[in-house]
């Protein structure tokens, strides 16, 4: 279920205080405050949807544990532009020359 950011509407004009809300997509945007009745009005947000790839469930997917058991190599890039090998079989380090396309 999404987060959605909505500002109280003051009188004056000037900026109201956000807060945030989980509502189903298909809910209507809340007109006024649930528990103060002051207005409201929803504002552009990059809504949080959780689930199958939510960074969470992807962190966990592609633990060190896991791209080893399924063969993978994963690469760390280091302060001088290098690449050391963290986990897999491949090379214990390569650098930008050494990847496809340079």
């Amino acid at each position: 279920m999404p987060i959605y950011v909505y500002e109280l509407l003051r009188d004056d004009g000037a900026e109201g205080e956000e807060f945030e809300v989980f509502q189903k997509m298909s809910d209507e945007p809340l007109t006024h405050h649930p528990v103060t009745g002051q207005r409201v009005r929803r504002i552009p947000a990059r809504t949080a949807i959780g689930g199958m790839w939510s960074e969470g469930a992807m962190s966990n997917s592609v633990s060190d544990d896991k791209l080893k058991k399924h063969g993978f190599t994963k690469y760390v890039k280091t302060g001088d532009g290098t690449y050391e090998k963290t986990v897999g079989s491949g090379p214990s380090m390569i650098s930008g020359n050494d990847l496809p396309g340079s």
